[in-house]
């Protein structure tokens, strides 16, 4: 039998990296007033404010942490028009309103967590069974062994670095789920080494993200789990 996905879970990151970048530059009212971030937008606690980390949650899902070195834009993808995300063009403004940072490079990381229902073995046996190949290292201890992939692909544009786990899904009012958990990142250096032409470098970097959650799509739907039959054995 075939199983069915019951729960599909994505999320998109975009972290940047800059050199010289303090946290504490990263706060509410440079956002508001700068107009990287609409006026309305509410925050859905209090801000996490100390000299290593700046953390702002807003109600529309939209999580901005700024640490010495990074900026990390992410958001839950909750529909399939990706034009609705507000994550990307904040990392955008936001660099545009901070033109002198030293930046190095950025990340695009994906995630996608996949639940089939009732078959909680499903995803150990899809990485032990499916993707390694069996042998006696699997015939040790008391329990059934346990197993992650790490995988790196090289892209015309970029390298990916691809890691698949189980992982276990706590919902409220619900049984813990397992699942399997493709965590994606896409990850580009940049190498102008004017200011300017790093960050205009940084931003067609950036662009790439809706492409590259397309070619994450693809690599999960139609490299790993379009075994029908053999990818999930009952066995």
């Amino acid at each position: 039998m075939t199983p069915l996905k019951t729960l599909d879970i994505q999320d998109l990151s975009i972290v940047v990296a800059a050199k010289n970048l303090n946290p504490q530059v990263v706060n509410l009212d440079f956002l508001k007033l700068s107009g990287i971030i609409p006026n309305d937008w509410e925050l859905t606690q209090q801000p996490v404010v100390n000299p290593r980390v700046v953390q702002l949650i807003f109600q529309n899902g939209v999580n901005i942490v700024a640490q010495p070195g990074t900026i990390t834009f992410s958001e839950p993808i909750r529909t399939n028009n990706t034009q609705e995300l507000n994550a990307p063009p904040v990392a955008k403004k936001c660099l545009e309103k901070l033109p002198n940072a030293e930046y190095q490079g950025a990340n695009i990381s994906l995630k996608n967590v996949v639940a089939f229902g009732d078959m909680a073995d499903a995803p150990r046996k899809y990485i032990v069974g499916t993707l390694l190949a069996p042998g006696p290292w699997q015939e040790l201890g008391t329990q059934p062994v346990q197993a992650s992939i790490n995988l790196v692909y090289q892209l015309e544009h970029c390298q990916l670095n691809l890691n698949i786990n189980e992982v276990r899904l706590q919902q409220p009012e619900k049984p813990a789920t397992r699942a399997l958990m493709f965590s994606g990142n896409f990850n580009y250096q940049v190498t102008s080494y004017s200011g300017e032409g790093r960050l205009r470098q940084l931003q067609q970097r950036i662009d790439n993200w809706s492409g590259d959650l397309q070619t994450f799509r693809e690599i999960i739907n139609t490299r790993f789990l379009v075994q029908e039959e053999t990818v999930f054995p009952m066995g």
